[in-house]
């Protein structure tokens, strides 16, 4: 197995479903899980308001565009799970082997767009519910989101099945929270039923059904789902994958379909207590959940529709970050610590949400809502058309490669949703341009309109001229010829080793000793840190000092009893910065540092001497724990 270009390194092939003897239920089991991280974004908060919109408005008479939508989905991300299990490739790599590299660029930075835009509606969506359930301000309600900044770290730390156990948990509460809510509102089923009979009343049903099909298949899902998939350990000949493509088919139709109940359940809801009762208005969040308490008669009902609204917003914040991982890597082959990675993605969402709460007022929070569904229309046509490429393509995919007929359904629903979303753009872009905006604004608009139309005409055209050549590795570390001809081992002429003056000193001096040779010498260091050293320097003379430097000289005489060449040399003040820079001045060639043993917090509470240390020298490190 070539490791160099897996997908989510940390969590790749950990679940093994190779093994003999195990029952088909249990296999059964062990793919499922992909699916329901992703399908978390087909229940996120940006689909809330849309959902709402057309329940309240035209009852049930939506419910077959969130149908037609779901079937959509499940087509494309049964598509991305095909690239992930044949290929082993996820959608950002597929992309970085295929596209010249100024394309791959701008498919990046589209990509992060939508990830930032899908994390903005989950801060909105939890911020909103924490104002419902606890009534705390809106401002303050964004800025505690950033503390789940870390949570996909605690959760990538116990494995990939945990983390999935926990969001199957979160969509549990979400859609056991609307099945509740269903009992109370008795929708009359009969006319639950006629809603899946297609019908368009008038063209504000239109836009709200485009606004439906554009809030449901999201970019970061496609990217997602082929890594995802990549978790699961398969048999690489045609039978093992045959079967890990059909099992990952029937997960992802439980989970789809699990989020198809939940939207369905939103726009039920809507249609029985708002649109029944004359409420044809309720677009927002806030508004649905202030009138179900009035109409339906309790309390309950209000506090489940928060609840839900954090779990939804909460799971589906873990699934962007671990896009955003996805994508970074895939187009960049750049891998940050995932802490780095989740807290950038936060504060994209938290900084805008802020700004436009504090300065316009939490009223046009629903505004920034919209917006965020109307940026990530915009960069659905960028996943979906390298994705019907790369698995419609035989020589990458082999007999694997999608039937004609699927070939043909998956263009259909590209076509379908680049034309709703590119509308849903226009119609926005068309509306503030013959407004009163800014000229300098308009112009803007209309050169990155036609900057649009250029990239997504490259999008489709460029793997059909290039017939698929790879341009480019997917691989995260360049490939470098080993050939193991002319390795010799090193020769260290000058080592130097820092110590502490502790019982761990003999270790790294007995570890300094083994690489070292007759013709060695060794350069004993030690950092004074007293209060004195600190803002003394070299003129300190207390009594630390003085012991430290007496201390030195008995471990350098120690040395030269046994015929070893040995120096002392004193450091002050800054423990990390001393020690590069002796180690520079007396141009050692070989370092041992001893690892104290504690990380995180005490790393603050102590400080951090060896990562700094390595990092700013151009020579091997030995660590001795």
């Amino acid at each position: 197995m070539d490791h160099q270009h897996i997908s989510l390194g940390e969590v790749h092939q950990s679940v093994d479903t190779t093994t003999n003897g195990i029952s088909r239920w249990r296999k059964l089991l062990a793919f499922f899980g992909p699916a329901y991280l992703v399908s978390v974004g087909y229940m996120d908060p940006g689909n809330w308001a849309t959902d709402l919109a057309g329940g309240s408005q035209y009852g049930y008479k939506l419910l077959w565009v969130l149908l037609m939508s779901n079937l959509m989905a499940l087509l494309l991300q049964s598509l991305s799970a095909r690239l992930g299990i044949v290929r082993g490739r996820d959608l950002a790599q597929a992309n970085r082997e295929t596209y010249p590299p100024l394309i791959n660029f701008i498919l990046y930075i589209l990509a992060e767009v939508a990830i930032a835009a899908t994390d903005l509606a989950e801060v909105l969506g939890m911020a909103i519910g924490i104002q419902l359930l606890t009534g705390l301000p809106l401002a303050w309600g964004v800025s505690i989101t950033v503390f789940d900044t870390f949570l996909l770290l605690v959760l990538q730390r116990y494995g990939i099945r945990k983390m999935e156990a926990f969001i199957i948990a979160l969509v549990a509460i979400v859609g056991l929270s609307f099945l509740i809510e269903l009992f109370m509102a008795k929708p009359a089923m009969n006319e639950v039923v006629t809603g899946f009979i297609p019908s368009l009343p008038d063209n504000t049903a239109l836009y709200i059904a485009i606004g439906i099909i554009g809030a449901t298949v999201m970019p970061h899902n496609l990217y997602l789902h082929s890594a995802l998939v990549q978790t699961r350990k398969i048999k690489r000949d045609d039978a093992g994958i045959k079967q890990a493509l059909k099992l990952n088919f029937i997960d992802s139709a439980v989970a789809l379909n699990l989020a198809f109940f939940v939207n369905a359940a939103i726009l039920i809801l809507a249609a029985a207590v708002f649109f029944k009762t004359g409420r044809t208005n309720v677009a927002e969040i806030q508004d649905a959940h202030q009138l179900l308490e009035k109409l339906l008669g309790n309390k309950l009902a209000p506090t489940l529709f928060a609840v839900a609204l954090i779990a939804a917003g909460q799971s589906s914040t873990v699934t962007g970050t671990l896009a955003g991982q996805i994508v970074m890597e895939g187009y960049l082959r750049l891998r940050i610590n995932p802490w780095l990675r989740r807290l950038l993605t936060r504060l994209l969402a938290i900084v805008p949400a802020l700004l436009v709460i504090l300065l316009s007022g939490p009223e046009k929070v629903g505004e920034l809502l919209v917006f965020s569904q109307v940026l990530l229309s915009l960069q659905l046509g960028f996943a979906i058309i390298p994705l019907i490429h790369f698995v419609s393509d035989k020589k990458t995919m082999g007999n694997f490669a999608v039937k004609p007929a699927v070939k043909v359904a998956g263009w259909i629903i590209t076509a379908v949703l680049v034309y709703l979303n590119t509308r849903m753009v226009y119609t926005e872009a068309a509306d503030y341009i013959s407004g009163d905006g800014n000229p300098v604004v308009d112009v803007i608009i209309i050169i990155a309109g036609i900057g649009f139309l250029a990239l997504l005409l490259v999008t489709i055209l460029y793997p059909l001229i290039s017939r698929y050549q790879q341009k480019a590795s997917a691989r995260i570390h360049p490939v470098h010829e080993l050939t193991l001809n002319n390795i010799e081992p090193p020769v260290y002429n000058r080592i130097a080793m820092a110590l502490d003056f502790s019982l761990d000193d003999e270790k790294i001096i007995s570890n300094a000793l083994a690489h070292g040779n007759p013709h060695t010498e060794y350069l004993l260091i030690h950092i004074v840190e007293s209060a004195s050293a600190r803002y003394l320097g070299r003129e300190s003379d207390d009594f630390e000092t003085r012991k430290d430097k007496e201390q030195m000289e008995t471990y350098v005489t120690l040395l030269h009893s046994r015929n070893i060449r040995a120096r002392g040399l004193l450091g002050y003040r800054h423990r990390a910065e001393e020690i590069v820079r002796i180690v520079k001045e007396e141009e050692a060639d070989f370092l041992v540092l001893g690892g104290h043993g504690h990380t995180g917090i005490k790393d603050w509470i102590y400080g951090e001497t060896t990562n700094q240390v390595r990092h700013k020298v151009r020579i091997p490190v030995l660590v001795v724990q």
